[in-house]
């Protein structure tokens, strides 16, 4: 690993007389990005929370939340099956969350752990208790709870989403929507515009000792945590660390945009967000003359380092990534 910029020595806070607690580290985004930060720190730390975006309309999760009038539980499922532990039982479990019905009936395209899901938030009423109730059949190694205590919508602000009108500025709606566009996207909200927030992640922030923003898809699993208000003062005003996890290479929502762009996009959204690390995988980091100064203007330090799969895709690899995050922790 590469630091570049400067460093200051952190200790993980403790609590309490006896030997040093691993860290409480709790880990913002939803699908993909998520499921790769959340394999990762369960190497780290045994003090896990995963706050979970809910704004996810397409799909199995969309299917459910119109019909049941619930939260989208797709992103909720996947992180609980990324906080599954390696042994068999573990794996087991998780194969069985992501397994999907095949065939064109009433059942087709579900995945079995939305049904679960949703099916305890029916029976309890209760999102939480629902999900804390799948996460101890489990056995997961971490806790997972919802950003909102409401379902969310995304509305962008796009331009070039008409070719015949390339200047243009035109608003989209839909996760699914901002998700796919070919559009450049500027800005995005979330409708309702206030939010309320889960009680519990507030709170988990409040007592957290390290949060970790991304890696995922930025303007539809990154961004919106920091627009739900609640949340968003609780991740500013925490006396946790705050550490930015970059994304291996732009993903389709920000096709062509440098990593310094990544780190202005969350700036221009909360402009009183600061951070502590910001981590940029080797590839992505290089030859950006602007990522740095970005960086230390949000007082923070750049950490570079190789953490990407070998197998070619745009994945990271787990455990480099644990490696990289438990150096920036001092665990």
């Amino acid at each position: 690993m590469t630091p570049s910029g400067r460093r200051r020595e952190r200790r993980p806070r403790t609590r309490g007389p006896g030997p040093r607690q691993r860290p409480a580290v709790v880990a913002f985004g939803g699908g993909h990005g998520l499921s790769a930060s959340l394999s990762a720190l369960r190497r780290v730390t045994d003090r896990l929370t995963a706050i979970v975006t809910v704004a996810d309309d397409g799909g199995s999760s969309g299917r459910l939340r119109r019909e049941l009038h619930c939260l989208p539980p797709g992103d909720l499922r996947m992180a609980l099956a990324a906080l599954c532990g390696d042994d068999e039982s573990g794996r087991t479990w998780a194969d069985v969350l992501q397994f999907r019905f095949p065939g064109n009936g009433g059942l087709a395209g579900h995945a079995i752990g939305n049904l679960l899901i949703a099916g305890l938030w029916e029976r309890l009423g209760d999102p939480v208790a629902g999900l804390d109730m799948v996460a101890k059949l489990l056995g997961a190694e971490g806790r997972v709870l919802p950003m909102a205590a409401v379902p969310l919508d995304i509305e962008a602000e796009v331009i070039g989403l008409d070719p015949l009108r390339p200047d243009e500025i035109a608003s989209i709606r839909g996760q699914a929507q901002v998700a796919k566009t070919t559009a450049e996207v500027r800005e995005v909200h979330l409708l309702p515009t206030d939010p309320p927030a889960c009680p519990e992640s507030v709170a988990a922030v409040l007592d957290a000792d390290w949060v970790v923003l991304g890696p995922g898809s930025w303007f539809t699993s990154v961004i919106p945590h920091l627009l739900v208000p609640e949340l968003a003062d609780a991740i500013c005003t925490t006396s946790a660390r705050r550490l930015l996890t970059l994304n291996l290479e732009p993903a389709d929502e920000t096709a062509g945009f440098s990593a310094a762009r990544h780190v202005e996009l969350l700036a221009e959204h909360t402009p009183r967000l600061r951070l502590d690390a910001v981590l940029a995988d080797q590839r992505f980091a290089a030859d950006d003359p602007h990522l740095a100064s970005w960086v230390t203007s949000l007082g923070a330090d750049l950490v570079v380092a190789d953490l990407a799969a070998r197998d070619g895709s745009a994945r990271h690899d787990y455990l480099r990534l644990a490696s990289a995050y438990a150096e920036i922790m001092g665990i």
